[in-house]
C-alpha cells in the first residue's frame, strides 16, 4: 500500500477562485440583476430588426451610413450584455482601504461585483452614437473623430476607475479624468454641433437627440458615484438597473427617433450616389 501524501493545510486554506459558472448562477439568483441584463439583450435585438425593416428602402449612401452607425450601437449592446449575463465580463474585486464597500463579500468571495463589461459596451457603442449625431448635425470629420477619441478615452479611464484597487484616491482620480473627457464631448454636442445643425437645417431633430443624449449621459457618472464603485449608497442590482435604463434612453430610443426621421431621406442628410466613393474626381471636401 502506497502511503498517501501529507495533507497540505496551506492549500486547504486557499479559497477557490470564483468561476464564470458561479457568477452566472449569482446573476440569476437575483432576478432584479438578471433582468437588467436580459431586457437589454431583448431590446437590442428588437432594435436591430426594426432598423433592418425601416432601412430596407434607403437609397442614399449617406443616409445608409447613419443607419449602419445606429445599428452598430445595438450590435455592440447585444454582444456586451450577453457577456454580462453569462458572467464572462463580471468580476469580484476587493475595494481599497477607506472605500465604503471595503470588507464586503459577494457570492462567498471577498469584494463586490464589478460589471466591467458595461465599459466595453460604452467604449464601442458611444462612438457610433456620436458618429450619427455628428452626421445629422452636418459636422465635419475632424470634429466627429475628436468626439469619438474623447469618448473612448472617457470610457477607458472610467474602466480604470472601476478596476483600481490599490488606492481610493487613485480610483477617484481616474473618475475625475474621465469626467473631464466627458465635458469635452458635452461641449461639442451642445455648442459646436448645435450651431452646425442650425445651419444644416436639422436643428429640430438634433435638439431632441442632444437633450436625450446629454441628460442621460450625465446619469452615468452620477450612478457611478452613488453605486458600489463610488460611495456605495446603491446596491449592485439597483445600480445595474440605473445603467440599463440610461442605455435604453441613450441608445434604443435615440436610434428609433433617428430611423423614423431617416426613412424619409431628408435632403439635409442626403449626399448623392457618389458619397464616399473612391472614384477619381471625388474629394472628401465635397462632404
Amino acid at each position: 500500500m502506497v502511503p498517501s501524501a501529507p495533507l497540505d493545510k496551506t492549500a486547504l486554506a486557499q479559497p477557490l477562485e470564483i468561476t464564470q459558472a458561479d457568477l452566472f448562477e449569482y446573476v440569476f439568483s437575483d432576478p432584479l440583476l438578471a433582468w437588467s441584463f436580459v431586457l437589454n439583450i431583448a431590446l437590442a435585438g428588437l432594435t436591430i430588426l426594426l432598423i433592418v425593416y425601416l432601412g430596407r428602402n434607403l437609397t442614399d449612401p449617406r443616409a445608409k451610413l447613419i443607419a449602419v452607425s445606429v445599428m452598430l450601437i445595438s450590435v455592440v449592446s447585444i454582444s456586451s450584455y450577453s457577456g454580462l449575463t453569462s458572467g464572462l465580463t463580471l468580476s469580484i474585486i476587493e475595494m481599497p482601504a477607506g472605500h465604503p464597500a471595503e470588507g464586503m463579500t459577494t457570492a462567498g468571495e471577498d469584494g463586490v461585483l464589478t460589471m466591467w463589461g458595461r465599459y466595453l459596451t460604452w467604449t464601442f457603442s458611444t462612438p457610433f452614437i456620436l458618429i450619427a449625431l455628428g452626421m445629422i448635425a452636418g459636422s465635419n470629420m475632424t470634429k466627429i473623430l475628436t468626439s469619438v477619441a474623447f469618448t473612448i478615452a472617457m470610457c477607458v479611464t472610467g474602466l480604470a476607475a472601476a478596476l483600481t484597487t490599490s488606492s481610493l484616491v487613485m480610483r477617484w482620480w481616474w473618475f475625475v479624468i474621465s469626467s473631464l473627457f466627458f465635458l469635452v464631448i458635452v461641449y461639442i454636442i451642445l455648442v459646436e454641433w448645435t450651431a452646425e445643425a442650425k445651419q444644416t437645417g436639422t436643428i429640430d431633430l438634433f435638439n431632441t437627440l442632444k437633450i436625450l443624449t446629454v441628460v442621460s449621459w450625465f446619469g452615468y457618472p452620477i450612478l457611478w458615484a452613488l453605486g458600489v464603485e463610488g460611495f456605495a449608497l446603491l446596491d449592485v442590482a439597483i445600480t445595474s438597473w440605473g445603467y440599463s435604463i440610461l442605455d435604453i434612453i441613450s441608445k434604443y430610443i435615440v436610434t428609433v427617433l433617428i430611423m423614423m426621421w431617416l426613412i424619409k431621406e431628408p435632403s439635409e442628410v442626403t449626399a448623392g450616389a457618389d458619397y464616399g466613393s473612391s472614384l477619381p474626381g471625388f474629394s472628401p471636401a465635397d462632404d
